[in-house]
């Protein structure tokens, strides 16, 4: 079993991992870290409410959020981009679709 600190740490290094997949426009590998990072997520969500952190744990534990919301921008950074260009491309060819529909024109 994860503690809650482990659970911080390994998002912060599957964040960082997913910002080296953006950047190399590697999708394949992005969603695979989505994932991991979904289910680190909801494990950490499942943890216990802890109590009593010192000063050390708290700093550490600020600094990791920070990191991956950092981490998370720059992915979208990367990621947008590429969203707006399957989009166009899906967009298109359903226009396409519908036009060639409409005056029954038969599919290419």
């Amino acid at each position: 079993m994860n503690t809650t600190q482990e659970l911080y740490e390994a998002l912060g290094e599957v964040s960082a991992s997913m910002v080296e997949a953006a950047r190399a426009n590697d999708w394949d590998r992005l969603a695979a870290l989505d994932a991991e990072m979904t289910a680190t997520r909801e494990a950490l969500a499942s943890q216990p409410e802890q109590a009593g952190l010192d000063d050390r744990e708290l700093l550490r534990r600020a600094t990791l959020i920070t990191a991956i919301l950092e981490n998370n921008r720059e992915v979208r950074r990367h990621v947008e981009p590429w969203m707006q260009s399957a989009r166009k491309l899906f967009t298109s060819g359903e226009r396409e679709r519908t036009v060639r529909a409409a005056y029954g024109v038969a599919p290419r």
